[in-house]
């Protein structure tokens, strides 16, 4: 069977997208690893609300 000038397009556009996935998932998990102000901010409202949370709890025990 003869490769055709489509089948050969697919495969290459098929082939870059996935070399895309591959570079942009690694970029991600690189940036991922440093925490920023966004992600301290994040991180300290979730204490509070975990410090919420046990004191409500502390309340009705």
């Amino acid at each position: 069977m003869k490769a055709t000038t489509h089948t050969l397009n697919m495969k290459t556009a098929r082939a870059s997208a996935l070399a895309i996935l591959l570079a942009l998932g690694a970029g991600g998990m690189l940036t991922g690893c440093d925490d920023g102000p966004a992600e301290d901010a994040g991180e300290a409202i979730d204490d509070t609300f975990d410090d919420a949370e046990d004191s409500i709890d502390d309340t009705f025990d």
